[in-house]
Formats: C-alpha cells, sequence, structure tokens
C-alpha cells in the first residue's frame, strides 16, 4: 500500500515505504536557482521591467544591473568585464563561437575532442557543408584527451580547436591549459589557430582562471548560468578582444555588435550573482562532495559496477558507472519510480537513446555503454541521502536479477564515508513525500 500522495509505485514486492521527498542526484543536468539569486531576480521580472537599451531611467536602471552582472561574471573567472558577451547559455556560446569563428576564416579544419557536448560537435560537423574538414582527437580508456594524438592533430594545423574544461558524463578534468600552451608554441603565430575551451560544466566545480588560460592560449571561454544555481537562460562567452566572430544574430547591435536581441535582464542579474556566489568556499565544497562520491561509489563497487574514468582527475560531484547486461534507461526508470532522480547518460543527449558517445570514444563497449548511470551530486545532499540511494538501488537491481547472477550482496558496506568529514555535510532526510526501501 502507498504512502498518501504518493506519486510513484514501490519497486519491489519486498519493499516497505517510507516518508521522504524525492532526492535529486542529476545537479549535471541542471542545478536548483539558489535562493539568494531568484531575491536578485525578482525586481527585474516586477517593478524594474526597462529594457536596458532605453534612454529613460527605467533603461538606465536595467544597464546598471546588466553592467554589475558583466562585472560579477568577469570577476569569478579572472576576465575583463569587456570580455563577456552574454548569450541565452551554453549551447548559443559554443555555436557562436564555433560558427562565428570559421565564417571569418579560410576553410581549414576545425579540431575537437572526441568527447565534446554535442553543442559543439554537431556546429562542427555542420562545417563540413562549407567545405571544412572536422579532426576528432581521441581520447584514453579514462576520457583524457591522447596527448599523443593531440600533438597529431596539431601538425595538421587546424584553424580552430576545442577541448571542454570537464566532460559532463564522466566529470573528467582536461589539461586545457598544456594542451593550449602546446598548440601556441607549435602553431607560428596566436592567430593561427583560435582556441576554445567549453567550461560549463567545471565552472563553480574547479577553479577557472581566463587569464591565465588566456596567457597560454586559450581565445574563448563558455559558461552556463543554470549550472551553478543560476536561471536558466542565460549564458557566456568570454571572449579574447583579438579575436572576430561573425554574429549569429543580427539585429540592434547589442553586447558590442556580437549577439542582438533585447537583453534578459533579469536572467543576466541571476548569471551574475550565481557567478560570484560559485567562487566562494570552492575547495570546502569540493571536499564535501569527495566524501559523498566516495562513500557512494564504495557502495556501488561493492555491487560490481565498472566505475568509468575512475583514474582521471574528475569533478568531484560527479560519478558514472555501469552494471553489465543491466539496462540504464530500465535502471533510471526504476529508481525515478522509488524517488531517485539520475541520469542514464547526459540531459541534453536524451532525445538519442543510444550509447554515449563518450563512453565509445572511451573503447567502452557499446553492451555496457548502454547501462551507464550518472550520479552528480549537490551540496543539498547528504551521506544518509547517499545510503538510501544505495539501498534502493540494490533492490532494484535484484529485481533485475543482478545480484543472483553476480553473486554480490544486497547491501553493500558504506566505507566510503569518514566520520572525520561529518562536518563538512548538514542535513538529513526530509519525510514528506513517500518512497520504496528495503525491509
Amino acid at each position: 500500500m502507498l504512502c498518501r500522495g504518493a506519486t510513484w509505485p514501490l519497486v519491489h514486492r519486498n519493499l516497505r515505504p517510507i516518508m521522504f521527498s524525492p532526492i535529486y542526484f542529476d545537479h549535471n543536468a541542471t542545478a536548483p536557482l539558489d535562493p539568494r539569486v531568484l531575491e536578485a531576480m525578482l525586481p527585474y521580472l516586477t517593478r524594474q521591467y526597462g529594457n536596458a537599451s532605453s534612454r529613460h531611467e527605467y533603461g538606465r536602471a536595467a544597464r546598471r544591473a546588466m553592467d554589475e552582472a558583466r562585472q560579477q561574471v568577469a570577476a569569478a573567472v579572472g576576465a575583463h568585464p569587456t570580455e563577456v558577451v552574454f548569450t541565452s547559455g551554453g549551447s548559443e556560446a559554443n555555436n557562436f563561437f564555433i560558427k562565428g569563428a570559421a565564417a571569418l576564416l579560410p576553410k581549414g579544419i576545425v579540431a575537437v575532442s572526441a568527447i565534446e557536448h554535442p553543442c559543439v560537435r554537431e556546429p562542427a560537423r555542420q562545417l563540413i557543408r562549407s567545405a571544412w574538414r572536422v579532426r576528432e582527437i581521441a581520447v584514453d580508456a579514462d576520457c583524457r584527451v591522447a596527448s599523443a594524438d593531440f600533438s597529431a592533430a596539431l601538425a595538421e594545423r587546424p584553424a580552430l580547436i576545442s577541448i571542454m574544461l570537464a566532460n559532463n558524463e564522466t566529470g573528467a578534468v582536461q589539461d586545457v591549459a598544456r594542451f593550449a600552451a602546446q598548440a601556441k608554441a607549435t602553431l607560428a603565430k596566436p592567430a593561427d589557430a583560435w582556441f576554445h575551451t567549453d567550461a560549463v560544466q567545471a565552472f563553480g566545480r574547479v577553479p577557472v582562471d581566463f587569464r591565465a588560460l588566456n596567457i597560454l592560449g586559450v581565445h574563448a571561454m563558455t559558461l552556463s548560468a543554470h549550472k551553478i544555481g543560476g536561471p536558466k537562460g542565460a549564458g557566456a562567452l568570454i571572449l579574447d578582444k583579438r579575436v572576430e566572430l561573425q554574429p549569429l544574430i543580427a539585429g540592434g547591435g547589442h553586447e558590442r555588435g556580437l549577439r542582438s536581441g533585447t537583453e534578459n535582464v533579469a536572467a543576466i542579474v541571476g548569471f551574475g550573482l550565481a557567478a560570484e556566489l560559485a567562487v566562494i568556499d570552492l575547495q570546502t565544497r569540493r571536499a564535501a562532495l569527495e566524501v559523498l562520491r566516495a562513500g557512494l561509489e564504495a557502495g556501488v563497487s561493492a555491487m560490481g559496477a565498472h566505475v568509468f574514468a575512475a583514474k582521471a582527475d574528475r569533478l568531484a560531484n560527479t560519478s558514472y558507472f555501469a552494471f553489465a547486461d543491466i539496462d540504464g534507461e530500465t535502471l533510471v526508470g526504476r529508481l525515478d519510480r522509488a524517488g531517485f532522480a539520475v541520469a542514464a547518460g547526459a540531459a541534453c543527449s536524451s532525445a538519442n537513446p543510444g550509447p554515449s558517445h563518450v563512453l565509445l570514444a572511451m573503447g567502452v563497449a557499446p553492451e555496457l555503454a548502454r547501462g551507464a548511470i550518472r550520479v552528480s551530486l549537490g551540496m543539498q545532499n547528504t551521506q544518509q541521502q547517499v545510503r538510501d540511494f544505495l539501498a534502493v538501488l540494490a533492490t532494484a537491481l535484484d529485481g533485475l536479477g543482478w545480484m543472483r547472477q553476480s553473486g554480490k550482496q544486497p547491501l553493500p558496506g558504506l566505507a566510503g564515508f569518514s566520520g572525520t568529514n561529518q562536518h563538512c555535510l548538514q542535513g538529513g532526510l526530509q519525510r514528506d513525500g513517500c518512497v520504496a526501501t528495503l525491509n
């Protein structure tokens, strides 16, 4: 019998219901809007509704708010405010750089890593219709860009290069600084190749310093608000002023003529504050998330999971794993009905249900890749929530026959949790919903 108000069924006949809210473990898809960000946005959704291009006080107030947000975003990533071009999000910013740069360069080669987000891979592929050639840079089994193949790609003298700072599926962090420096040293002049990095997943989870990267040879960087507790619909391209781009959107000449269209002032204000908050106590937050992930991965490993990119330097909040012969979509559905929101790969690729292109690039067998589950944690998650997740996961696997096939115990130990790290974590379960767990 389900609890009153429950909206999902029990996942196993031997489960009994206990009360708590659905748990969100999908922060790489989007993060909850920070209440402080919402509060900052509200005046620009109600009283301060002016167009930032208008000459009267309503417009001037909107422009001042945008200027402050631009300064906040720039300060958070070590850029100058004039290098911040606001967009509608990461996808637009990535398309803007690749298509905008290619439009003003002689036809050539665009080199992108094999693990890039679709909003980098697809615009790069679209350039083929304009006589460009795409060179994919290989990665190793732990999702790290292969140094030898990067060197081989440079030998082909690409005009555009894009390597993400952190992968959205595995969390693997790339050594973009080293690759940019190598590109700058190998190619005769800085203008011989424009180097871009997609920092959407990295920002707010690892230190990001555009000025340091720019000195080494990075010319453009993409950011997004909704991954860091800001609103959906706001992002930015941080752009070296030496780089010329053809605008994707023509019109009134907003954003210094680079991105026309009436600015979304409320979202930009929210982005500014979210960026400022994202770099506060970054190391403390990383340490807390590492504790949670260690406990999670100790549990899933004890059940027989294969953890992807385990040897790589990863984002502290991200774990990507699979169980042989278990379909990922089926398992995600069972976990969802049990009250846990996780992902089968990347949310932006959910319309393409085939195996992850990231895992295939890593050399993972397609049958294992189809079972991939991504858990991406946030600061509101707790050790108790991870323990409950592991219990429900074990029961879901048991219902799919995994425990009997593998000989694993249905309830793994949680050796990854350390009492010395308890001070990093706050809170517990909110018992106002309904979920299934073990008898």
